[in-house]
Formats: structure tokens, C-alpha cells, sequence
């Protein structure tokens, strides 16, 4: 029977939609449990909601959940079943832009199809905004790129190490490409220039791919150039809170990656792909991901590259409250640091790694650890180096504050947080938003002060209406 004949034949009470009651059943989810977790992940994705045990028993009944709700039920199914399930297979009628958003989220054996995707996802990106915005990010659907790319790992130990990309063609115009969006991320967020690189990905790098007759060493030159641009969708899609969009750009981007083996750009799209988890409330898998990235680059000669993955580690472990995992990882980040001969004799992909990048990750950790002295001083370190980084500066002054603010110095956290509120009006970054929002939340407390009423006024307009 079809699902739209199951619709019409259900009796009122009776469940119609089999397909979802099997996988509730199969999940051990509850129908609380299943609500609660939707709301949580809408939530935390910017989408309000408060279903509870009787919005499931209405799912099961054969009603179909409002916007992207199929989506998000989807990612928490897929979750608790630890493998991928779309919204069709759990019963949900299913819109035409639903292909292109599955098919993203897959690491395909054939290369092409991956073209295709991207080609289609760019294309659809640009054209129906509002569409592929709310898609949800699917932290079950990491295990299958990550065992697939594994396995490429194994299969390619001997892979040649890629040359520099000769002067003048096809492979510097798109690395000079990659270099001017680089800059525009740097000082105005991915928010501005996101709409840039997915244009020029999909209609001009793709294409350039999907023709034959380029010699071999261009041909894996110009997939690890379309991998970085890939990868740069996806974090521009991040900072403009779009986060099921930057999984699927940055999944996209680590086939590519294989293509072109490089395993230093491989490890720094597990990285991205690592904060994603973890900034979403999936430490576990940030953790997991960050490991796979240390496989993957620790032969790959690029200590900032190895720096950067184990920082991502630590984060991870930090948002577990795991202070003894989290220390080991800095530690390893602090090795690698030291280890490094300096940025010039690193890959192109990781020369703006340096000790102020770890300083401000490791202010994230302490953070989350509540060690609020040493958050302090390494947030002060960062903000006293990354003048130039907009972005890095808001995040810091964000940190910097909530130190303060977890030392009682209340005066100082509030200074703080409004110069992190004035670096923020000229950045379009959610990342940036979001560390502040984290410190606002902190202020629920000393809501009864004066300062703390003006600076929520003030906030109002960058980090919204405060819960």
C-alpha cells in the first residue's frame, strides 16, 4: 500500500504511518523522549517548537509535521539508530528539493555523482534560499564519511604528495580565487561572501571537473582546489547558521579531498566538520572526528595542521567535562606547535594556524571547564593579537568576559561584552553571535542590574530576545 493510500484507509487512533513506529521501536525512543529531542535540536538550530508525546502519537496517526520538523525527526531517529535515515523512510511525504539534500549528506564511490551533487546543491542554494537554509544537521549521517574516507586512507599509504600548482592556468586562477573569498571571510564573516564562493564553485569549478582531457597532476590539483572551496562553503554556511548546509558542503568537499589526495586539506575539513559536532551539542562526535583528522595528517609533514586537529579534541572533550582528555589534547596541540619550522614550510591550507589560534581555542575549553583563570588569560592573549581578525576578536572578547563574569567581576565582564557587541557590527558571523549569546545566558543571575537590563537592550538587535 502506499503512504498515501495508508493516509486515507487509517482509522482514527490506529497507527498509520508504520514505517515511523518501527523505527521509534527499533530506537528504544520514547514519544516524549522523541519530542523533546526535536524541540532541542530545533532549537538549537533557531527554530522554536514545543511538540510533546501527543504531536508524535499524531505523526504515527499519519499528520505530517509543519516545515522542516520530517527533517529534524529524521536527525534524531538517525541519531539514536546510529546511521542515516531521511524523512521518506520514516513516512513523511517527501518535497522535490528533499534528493539533493539527501544525496549531500552521502560520501559516493563514484566521483561524478559527487560533481552532480554539488553542481545541484549550488544551483539550488542559490536559486531557493529559503529551502535549503533550514535543512537540519544529521550527526548520524558523519559515521559513513568518515568510514569510507578511512578506507581510502588505508587503501592510498603511498599516494604521491601533490607539487606546488604551476604558474599561470586553470589551478592558480581558482587558488587566487580561493585566496580573495579568504580575505573577505577574515574581515566581514562568512555571512558576506558565502553566496560568492557557492556561485563560483558550482558554475565555474565543477564544470572544470566534469570535463575530460586535463593531464593527471592538473586534473588532482584542480579537485583539491574545488575540496578548499567546498570546505569554504561550508564554513561560510556555518557562520551564517545554516549548519545542515555546512555538513553537507563540507561532506561534498571531503570526497573531493580523496580525489585530489591531499591529507593535510583532509584533516582541516575533519576539523570543520569536528567544531560543527561540537558547537551543535555533539561532542562525542566532534571528538570522533578530530581523531579520524590526527589519522589522516599525522604523516602528512603539516604540524599546524595536526595543532589545529588536536585543539579540535580538546574542545570536544572540554564540552564533555572530560578536563583530564581535554588537557592531554592542548598538550599535543602545544607539541605541534613547537614541532612546526614555521608557516612557510607548512601547506598553504594551514599558514594562518598559529599560537594565537590555539590561545583563542584553548580560552573555549577553559571556558567550558569552568577554569575561569586561565580562560581569562588565554581569551586576553587572543584579543590582544587578532586586531585585524574581526571574527577571532568578537569570539575572545565573548570568552574574555565570561571569565570575568565566572570570577564574580562583574563590572569587567559587562566592559567586555560591549566591546565584543561593537566588534560584532561589522561582522556577519553567527559563530561570533553565538559566543556571545553563551555569555548572555550566564547573566540570568544578575538580571537585577542595572548594566545587565542595558546591555540585554542593547543586544537585542544582534543576539535577539534574550529566553
Amino acid at each position: 500500500m502506499t503512504q498515501q493510500a495508508q493516509l486515507v484507509s487509517g482509522r482514527q487512533g490506529a497507527v498509520v504511518n508504520g514505517a515511523l513506529a518501527a523505527a521509534l521501536k527499533e530506537s528504544g525512543c520514547s514519544y516524549a523522549s522523541l519530542a523533546l529531542r526535536v524541540n532541542e535540536l530545533g532549537r538549537r538550530q533557531g527554530r522554536e517548537s514545543n511538540y510533546d508525546k501527543a504531536s508524535v502519537t499524531r505523526w504515527l496517526q499519519g499528520g505530517q509535521p509543519r516545515g522542516t520538523t520530517p527533517e529534524l525527526i529524521a536527525a534524531v531517529l538517525s541519531h539514536r539508530l546510529g546511521r542515516p535515515v531521511g524523512p521518506a523512510e520514516l513516512g513523511f511525504i517527501s518535497d522535490r528539493q528533499r534528493p539533493v539534500v539527501a544525496r549531500a549528506l552521502a560520501y559516493r564511490e563514484d566521483v561524478s555523482e559527487t560533481l552532480h551533487t554539488l553542481a545541484e546543491l549550488g544551483s539550488t542554494d542559490i536559486s531557493r534560499r529559503s529551502l535549503l537554509g533550514a535543512v537540519p544537521f544529521v550527526a548520524g549521517a558523519l559515521v559513513t564519511p568518515q568510514r569510507e574516507w578511512l578506507l581510502w586512507l588505508v587503501e592510498n599509504q603511498d599516494t604521491a604528495r601533490l607539487t606546488p600548482a604551476a604558474g599561470g592556468g586553470r589551478v592558480e586562477q581558482v587558488h587566487a580565487a580561493i585566496n580573495m573569498f579568504d580575505e573577505m571571510d577574515n574581515r566581514f564573516g562568512g555571512g558576506q561572501v558565502r553566496a560568492s564562493i557557492v556561485l563560483y564553485l558550482s558554475t565555474e569549478v565543477v564544470p572544470m571537473l566534469q570535463q575530460r582531457g586535463a593531464p593527471p597532476q592538473e586534473r588532482r590539483q584542480l579537485f583539491t582546489a574545488a575540496a578548499k572551496l567546498a570546505a569554504m562553503a561550508g564554513w561560510s554556511s556555518y557562520d551564517n547558521a545554516e549548519y545542515g548546509l555546512a555538513q553537507r558542503y563540507m561532506t561534498q568537499a571531503l570526497r573531493l579531498c580523496a580525489e585530489g589526495g591531499d591529507r593535510v586539506l583532509g584533516g582541516q575539513i575533519l576539523a570543520g566538520l569536528s567544531h560543527l559536532a561540537t558547537n551543535l551539542g555533539q561532542p562525542e562526535a566532534g571528538v570522533e572526528l578530530a581523531r579520524v583528522g590526527v589519522a589522516t595528517a599525522k604523516h602528512a609533514g603539516s604540524p599546524l595542521g595536526l595543532m589545529r586537529l588536536h585543539a579540535m579534541a580538546a574542545r570536544g572533550y572540554a564540552a564533555l567535562d572530560r578536563p583530564r582528555e581535554a588537557s592531554k589534547s592542548l598538550r599535543a596541540a602545544d607539541a605541534q606547535l613547537e614541532a612546526s619550522q614555521g608557516p612557510e614550510q607548512e601547506s598553504p591550507w594551514v599558514r594562518f594556524l598559529d599560537h594565537h589560534y590555539l590561545a583563542a581555542e584553548a580560552a573555549l575549553c577553559f571556558r567550558d571547564l569552568g577554569n575561569a583563570t586561565d580562560a581569562e588569560h588565554a581569551a586576553a592573549e587572543s584579543v590582544r593579537a587578532n586586531a585585524e581578525r574581526r571574527r577571532r576578536q568578537a569570539i575572545s572578547r565573548s570568552v574574555l568576559a565570561t571569565a570575568y563574569l565566572q570570577q564574580n567581576r562583574l563590572d569587567e565582564a559587562m566592559g567586555t561584552a560591549g566591546e565584543a557587541l561593537d566588534t560584532l557590527s561589522g561582522v556577519h558571523s553567527e559563530r561570533s553571535i553565538q559566543a556571545l549569546r553563551d555569555f548572555r545566558t550566564r547573566l540570568r543571575p544578575h538580571r537585577a542590574e542595572p548594566m545587565v537590563r542595558e546591555f540585554e537592550q542593547r543586544s537585542r538587535t544582534v543576539l535577539g530576545v534574550a529566553a
